[in-house]
């Protein structure tokens, strides 16, 4: 039997998560890659945080009772998404998940705090990530060499310092260094 077909019979022909019949198509729940019955709106809102209609999701009242994994991890991260509503933090106080299905549900980062989250930025304020050209914007002198890290040397390839936020490592020439995030600029 074909995915289509499977999820057409499990939903009933209609979406698993607001029970819509119209402009359905299976959306698949990362990383996991098992799909669910899904209508265009909800899609659309999954996908567009800015297309959000907290009013539409009150349906996750139902929903989340499924007994389909798949549609319980979208209730679970839609409900997340949407917690500073109010509501949603009551029905995600009811909602249960054995521990596989929960881990399921995070993968994606969704509910994770963010407020402790170091951010490194540039001398312009651009985030860095891990990964990231940067090039020096003044003669650095290194700590415990002879060696002057010269002006508009390109540093490729920078990791970033978990604990602190003006620190990132990478290669100039042969050596790794720690640099100040206040002396370089994204390329």
């Amino acid at each position: 039997m074909s995915l289509s077909r499977e999820l057409e019979k499990r939903s009933e022909s209609k979406c698993e998560l607001c029970g819509s019949t119209e402009k359905l198509s299976g959306f698949e729940v990362a990383p996991l890659k098992e799909s669910i019955a899904a209508c265009e709106v909800c899609i659309d809102q999954i996908e567009n945080e800015d297309n959000v209609d907290a009013n539409h999701w009150r349906c996750l009242n139902d929903s989340m009772w499924s007994q389909v994994p798949a549609v319980q991890v979208m209730a679970w991260r839609m409900l997340t998404r949407l917690r500073a509503e109010g509501w949603p933090q009551d029905l995600l106080d009811m909602l249960y998940l054995d521990e596989e299905t929960l881990e399921w549900a995070k993968a994606t980062g969704i509910g994770e705090d963010k407020s402790n989250e170091i951010i490194h930025r540039d001398v312009n304020g651009v985030i860095l990530q891990a990964g990231d050209s940067v090039v020096l914007i003044k003669d650095l002198k290194v700590k415990g060499s002879s060696m002057v890290a010269k002006q508009g040397t390109a540093v490729r390839r920078i990791s970033l310092d978990r604990d602190n936020e003006k620190y990132i490592e990478g290669k100039v020439g042969p050596t790794q260094i720690v640099i100040i995030t206040d002396y370089v600029k994204k390329m």
